[in-house]
């Protein structure tokens, strides 16, 4: 069983699970994620990913599923189970479909190509990976965190600011008279807060790798 280039790093970075049954392969995209400052683990096969996210009932977990992903890369084409196959178990669960999953292949199929982004692919990379490649990447899983981050904190503040405003409202009534029995007490403000969706980010075009 290999599991490798499993490193210790901040919350700041970005922690990737790289996926290839190529250890030529697997050393070229764990050099070019460390050089954009990723922590990166590397496994050789889908069985392994699924174990390493604790998503392969079987064999059980590798005991790292308690790290969080922010990033999946994977070659399509491996024995066993294709990279296909490992992005379709991701996205249908429920706790890792969020995780954007890039394919990596050395051949430019279309149809193959099609097949990925519609189960949920975010980037579709020919091989071999480029460096401007995995920082598009990074920049795009960057972008995502922010907004994610932005609207969480817009939520928790609207939160706060309506609890506040209801507090304050309760104690303004409790301590006030009314004229005269039949006036109305103040109404308690809507403390109802509702918050657009997310949209996920476009999925990105095949680059020219010519």
């Amino acid at each position: 069983m290999e599991v490798a280039g499993e490193v210790l790093a901040s919350e700041s970075q970005l922690h990737v699970l790289a996926v290839d049954d190529s250890h030529v392969d697997r050393k070229v995209i764990e050099k070019l994620l460390k050089i954009s400052s990723c922590k990166v683990t590397t496994v050789e096969s889908g069985a392994r990913a699924l174990q390493f996210l604790g998503l392969d009932e079987e064999k059980g977990s590798l005991g790292f599923n308690g790290l969080k992903v922010n990033l999946i890369m994977t070659d399509y084409s491996m024995p066993g189970m294709t990279g296909y196959e490992l992005l379709k178990k991701i996205k249908r669960s429920s706790a890792f479909r969020e995780i954007p999953v890039v394919i990596m292949s050395s051949e430019n199929i279309l149809t193959r190509i099609d097949s990925c982004l519609e189960e949920g692919a975010e980037e579709f990379l020919v091989k071999p990976v480029k460096l401007s490649d995995v920082k598009r990447v990074m920049n795009d899983c960057i972008m995502r965190g922010e907004t994610e981050g932005n609207r969480r904190r817009r939520v928790d503040k609207r939160k706060f600011e309506d609890d506040n405003h209801a507090s304050s409202s309760s104690s303004s009534s409790s301590s006030s008279i009314p004229s005269s029995p039949s006036s109305p007490l103040p109404a308690s403000p809507s403390t109802a807060a509702t918050s657009s969706p997310l949209h996920s980010l476009k999925r990105a075009k095949l680059r020219d790798h010519n």
